[in-house]
């Protein structure tokens, strides 16, 4: 009997995306192995996690880089870093209930998401912009003041109407001395996301999350760019006594996403993506011109990651069933099949969680849902 066997916990099929609430992604072997090796002795953290980081930036080609109890935990201790640096007089005074030197973080309205109160954890204040059809490089500028600590960029395609683009909030950015941070935790592919951002577009940090497309562990995060910054990153982290404290990363996390960062840069990321568009085909194949349904390609995905996907309306008219409630029908079977709600009248099937076995026992049960929809005469 396995774990969740022994635990009443229903193992399910995940088609829906790398969602932290379906236990992120799937390690592979080499990193499970590389955790459990970790696992197996006593070292000093301060040095491994500068280590790990070394290693980690020369992978990515950028200065320096950090490794975080997930892509939230990268946001509050870069802001952190933007805040205070290394200034421990500062800091002091901050733990004490003083407001860190800057504790302005401006943000573009389109660019808020559900995860930006991490930057009000470590003590900053967001100062929105624009609004979520336009934002004017006047706008940007006029809300940088001598309280401006960082300038948030929120990464993905789905997100990028309504907001400047990252070059231009980089160059307004940079010619007032304020430094950029670029929240890229889904942003994985394309791989050259590493360092395009920074090393490429001038941000000077971004995250990732080590848990979704990198396959590493579900409780760690990549924290990439400037090595001034990222040195600050490491002071005020675990495990130092500070206010990073409570966000701590394990050994064990540390060499496992090196291990899967490693891994990653390894794949033929074109063949992956020729996969994904076959199985997104077999999918359309499967399930398009049945009575009240109709399927075809999406792209890109709900994350703005350049992966395709499958996208099926349904037609409660003709098949009985609203979208919501097929999407209930494949959770409540056994086993659990995690789909998208996609739109009001359509789900979603996403390829780069699923593997072979799985996605032929999602075609077999979305064949038998639909076999109860009669013919139209």
């Amino acid at each position: 009997m396995g774990i969740y066997d022994a635990l009443g916990v229903r193992r399910l099929i995940n088609a829906d995306a790398r969602l932290t609430r379906l236990g992120g992604s799937l390690m592979s072997a080499p990193v499970l192995e590389a955790m459990a090796e970790a696992a197996g002795s006593y070292v000093d953290l301060f040095e491994l996690q500068r280590a790990v980081g070394e290693r980690l930036a020369d992978l990515t080609h950028n200065e320096a880089a950090y490794v975080s109890s997930g892509a939230s935990a990268g946001l509050v201790v870069s802001t952190l870093a933007c805040m205070i640096g290394e200034d421990l007089r500062a800091l002091a005074r901050v733990v004490e209930g003083a407001a860190p030197p800057r504790d302005e973080v401006v943000i573009m309205r389109a660019h808020r998401i559900p995860y930006d109160p991490a930057i009000r954890l470590a003590g900053g204040r967001l100062i929105e912009v624009g609004n979520v059809v336009q934002t004017f490089p006047w706008e940007l500028e006029g809300a940088i003041t001598e309280r401006t600590a960082a300038l948030l960029f929120v990464a993905g395609a789905h997100l990028g109407r309504g907001a400047l683009p990252l070059r231009e909030t980089v160059r307004i950015a940079r010619e007032r001395g304020v430094p950029v941070i670029v929240d890229a935790a889904a942003q994985l592919p394309p791989v050259e996301n590493l360092w395009r951002f920074t090393r490429d577009e001038g941000a000077d940090l971004a995250i990732f999350s080590g848990g979704k497309d990198l396959r590493g562990p579900q409780a760690s995060g990549l924290v990439v760019g400037r090595a001034d910054l990222i040195a600050a990153c490491r002071l005020h982290g675990a495990p130092n006594q500070r206010l990073g404290r409570p966000m701590k990363v394990g050994k064990e996390e540390m060499v496992g996403l090196l291990r899967a960062v490693e891994l990653y840069l390894e794949i033929d990321h074109e063949a992956r993506q020729a996969g994904f568009e076959e199985t997104v085909r077999r999918w359309v194949a499967a399930v398009d011109g049945r009575p009240g349904m109709t399927a075809r390609r999406d792209f890109p995905n709900e994350a703005g990651q350049p992966v395709p996907r499958c996208l099926i309306e349904v037609d409660p008219a003709v098949t009985g069933l609203s979208a919501t409630e097929v999407q209930r029908l494949l959770w409540e079977g056994d086993p659990a099949i995690a789909v998208a709600l996609a739109a009001p009248n359509a789900i979603s099937l996403t390829p780069d969680v699923v593997d072979g076995a799985d996605e032929q026992i999602i075609v077999a049960r979305l064949n038998a849902i639909l076999s109860s929809v009669p013919v139209p005469v």
